[in-house]
């Protein structure tokens, strides 16, 4: 039974610089920013980042997988707050998990918490899932 308080245990997703292309090629987001080392850390950047998109979809997968599809996940909402910064040769964390922060009937809302490096990315990450 799920009730207010539980923890869904962390999961930990590798993003690199061939992720990174890979997903600049699907989604056509072909912005320097988040291939070109040189060129990212010309506009101010420590690095060269990963999309924002791409983190969320990672933290959607996270729900998607707990809640058992994503036929199950109704709402998901979150605010970018840090970059997380993909080095050259490395791969780079993004640790996911959530709380549950409420349950009315079949639905189960809950808080998200995403981290790369130790760094909270995400803020006002939130879901409502059926369960």
């Amino acid at each position: 039974m799920i009730k207010v308080g539980d923890i869904i245990p962390e999961r930990v997703f590798y993003i690199d610089r061939a992720l990174l292309k890979a997903y600049a090629d699907a989604s056509g987001d072909q912005n320097p920013i988040h291939q070109n080392e040189e060129f990212a850390l010309s506009v101010g950047l420590p690095n060269v980042i990963a999309h924002g998109m791409l983190t969320m979809a990672l933290v959607a997968r996270f729900i998607s997988d707990w809640s058992g599809g994503s036929a199950n996940v109704k709402e998901f909402s979150a605010r970018f707050i840090k970059p997380v910064i993909v080095p050259a040769g490395q791969n780079v964390d993004l640790t996911v998990t959530a709380m549950v922060v409420e349950v009315d009937a079949d639905r189960v809302k809950l808080d998200c918490v995403a981290r790369s490096n130790g760094v909270k990315v995400l803020g006002m990450s939130q879901a409502v899932v059926i369960k």
